[in-house]
């Protein structure tokens, strides 16, 4: 078997993934980041409809007449064929019953044959959303606590500690990229982006575990004359194929989900799965090109330092 070596281009890998955190903020400026009314509060307001509307044409039109930052989307329900047209309205107060017909009698003049019937309506207080978008937050980090606290107490014969610190930088390059998608693709911050980023760094995770898993038996294997370096290439050589086929496999499931929510047109599971679709990637980029590398120059830090007080 070839050893494929990582250590030795760990710049190159370190550079891709600054430039993609480096395009990610430039999308924030750019883009700025959208909280969906599940964060910041706010109205929905769902209409059931036939024929065709433009989702976007209707958002700016319910903009215009109410001068409150709005959006539309379109949704089908597969179960039973319906359409719906669902207009947000970001803001600190929920939307009173004049708006809401001043709304409804918008669309319905420029939409007369949609037939438009206002069938559900949903206030969120602003600070419902706030504390909603914390203990979102709150879970992502202990999330990383209890990964660090895991990896650090299995793998202490190999350094815990720099195994699992390594590990969380992994995962908030993998979180990162999550959030871009969803900057890029514009798509408003809500409960999906929880969903994604802790699926992600499971996922992430997994493929870290392995690989420190056939470290630690190599350092046994290959005795501890080894180098930090060859021990790791070696190891995420033969781990490589097993990440990559995971990998592979996730991706053609999250991809199909992803279709299916195109065809039918269900907004909830693209918003998840488009960024779940780029989040399998780097997870399994980030476990192979970033955690080993990163880990291996600490470990040699670490030696180097010893070496430095016997002297």
């Amino acid at each position: 078997m070839k050893v494929i070596h990582f250590f030795k281009h760990r710049y190159i890998y370190f550079a891709i993934s600054l430039f993609i955190i480096l395009g990610g903020i430039a999308a924030a400026l750019i883009n700025g980041i959208t909280l969906d009314i599940q964060f910041q509060g706010g109205s929905i307001l769902k209409y059931s409809y036939v024929g065709t509307i433009n989702s976007e044409e209707a958002g700016s039109l319910v903009q215009t007449a109410l001068g409150k930052s709005a959006s539309g989307q379109e949704q089908t329900i597969s179960a039973t064929g319906d359409q719906l047209l669902i207009i947000s309205l970001a803001g600190n107060e929920a939307i009173t019953s004049q708006e809401q017909e001043t709304v409804t009698a918008t669309l319905t003049k420029e939409y007369p044959d949609a037939q438009l019937k206002l069938s559900q309506s949903l206030s969120v207080q602003p600070f419902t959303g706030a504390r909603f978008f914390k203990n979102g937050m709150l879970a992502i980090f202990l999330a990383f606590a209890l990964i660090l606290v895991y990896v650090g107490y299995r793998f202490k014969k190999i350094g815990g500690f720099s195994a699992g610190l390594m590990a969380i930088v992994a995962l908030f390059h993998d979180a990162f990229v999550v959030t871009a998608t969803f900057i890029v693709f514009k798509i408003p911050l809500n409960d999906a982006f929880i969903a994604s980023i802790l699926t992600v760094i499971g996922f992430s995770i997994n493929d870290t575990i392995v690989i420190y898993d056939r470290i630690r038996e190599n350092r046994t294997v290959m005795g501890s004359k080894t180098s930090t370096e060859e021990l790791v290439d070696t190891s995420i050589t033969q781990s490589m194929s097993r990440s990559i086929n995971t990998t592979v496999a996730v991706l053609a499931s999250i991809t199909i989900v992803y279709i299916f929510a195109l065809i039918y047109n269900i907004e909830t599971i693209k918003n998840f799965a488009l960024p779940m679709m780029c989040g399998v990637i780097t997870g399994c980029y980030s476990t192979i090109c970033i955690a080993g590398p990163l880990w291996t120059m600490w470990k040699n830090h670490e030696q180097k330092s010893k070496k430095t007080k016997r002297a």
